[in-house]
């Protein structure tokens, strides 16, 4: 029998065992790299279609302070995305590979950015609680296992978290407000919440990639287990704030030392996660548009890059 300490494991099963981190020369499964690509991806072209929600409302900001935050909001936003793409290059990938699988709709974004922003005060509930959910989905993502991937998240989440508070500060303003300015957060809340839940995608029992991916370490957490974190701190915001969360299952259980919620309606996120929400075409038709309209800035980039190359020679 051989001894184990004199042949000790190597390579990326001794990285992950180690909980170290996975980096672009090292050695890794074709599939732990695929997987890394598709939720990179998925990730970065969340980052940019969401910018559209809030970009529509910059304009319309009741005050040139609420459009300076707003418009800084966004521009964080188009960042993130930038950072996503870079860490999807270092596994191979190709930036306009990725940007044509987003418009051809061979690659998803989070459900979330189909729905419509229909008053300022869903710029504040986006702010709370869809930047909420993605910062109880993203704080683990500092502790993935490849490295880039990590390393990019940490900035995220510090802006994330900014983005968060910022627009509970719009929500708390406007609850401080007029009566129709109450209506309005409660309606935005109303339509949002649900939404926010999906966003931490399917049931732990039919997302067919979680088992995989927390064995890589890839993730550290289910599906449901976020969803969970997520409903639990919400609550006392939501009483904060002086809203009603619109679930009449919510309540607090003490055995569990949990809230309990309803169901989410299932069907309705693979309606939406399959081109059939309130917004999608319109997302991904102005992605392409802007994509098209800008394709001169691309030619132009790579010009006098191939020119400063050739002068450096």
């Amino acid at each position: 029998m051989s001894d184990p300490m004199s042949d000790p494991m190597t390579g990326f099963d001794a990285i992950i065992a180690r909980d170290q981190r996975v980096e672009p020369r090292d050695e890794m499964p074709d599939a732990y790299r695929a997987t890394l690509i598709r939720q990179i991806a998925q990730h970065a072209h969340s980052e940019i279609i969401g910018m559209q929600p809030e970009g529509y409302w910059i304009t319309r900001a009741p005050s040139l302070r609420r459009k300076a935050i707003l418009l800084a909001k966004v521009q964080d936003e188009a960042g993130h995305g930038l950072y996503l793409y870079a860490a999807a290059e270092t596994l191979g990938a190709d930036r306009d590979d990725l940007t044509d699988a987003l418009m051809s709709g061979r690659q998803k974004y989070s459900s979330i950015f189909n729905y419509p922003s229909l008053t300022f005060a869903d710029v504040g509930v986006i702010g709370w609680l869809v930047d909420g959910a993605a910062i109880c989905n993203q704080v683990p993502l500092c502790r993935t296992s490849y490295g880039p991937y990590a390393r990019a998240m940490i900035r995220i989440c510090k802006e994330e978290s900014f983005h968060q508070r910022q627009g509970y500060e719009l929500l708390m303003t406007m609850m401080r407000g007029t009566g129709s300015q109450r209506e309005m957060v409660q309606d935005a809340v109303d339509r949002w919440w649900w939404p926010a839940l999906m966003m931490f995608g399917p049931p732990d029992g039919e997302s067919p990639n979680s088992a995989r991916s927390m064995a890589w370490k890839i993730k550290r957490h289910t599906n449901d287990e976020l969803r969970q974190r997520f409903v639990d701190m919400s609550v006392p915001q939501a009483d904060a704030l002086g809203v009603a969360l619109p679930d009449p299952e919510l309540r607090w259980n003490a055995e569990r030392g949990r809230h309990d919620f309803g169901e989410i309606d299932w069907a309705e996120f693979r309606r939406v996660v399959g081109g059939d929400g309130p917004c999608n075409a319109e997302r991904v038709a102005v992605r392409r548009a802007a994509h098209e309209d800008g394709a001169w800035v691309r030619e132009a980039a790579a010009a006098h890059a191939a020119k400063s190359a050739g002068r450096a020679a």
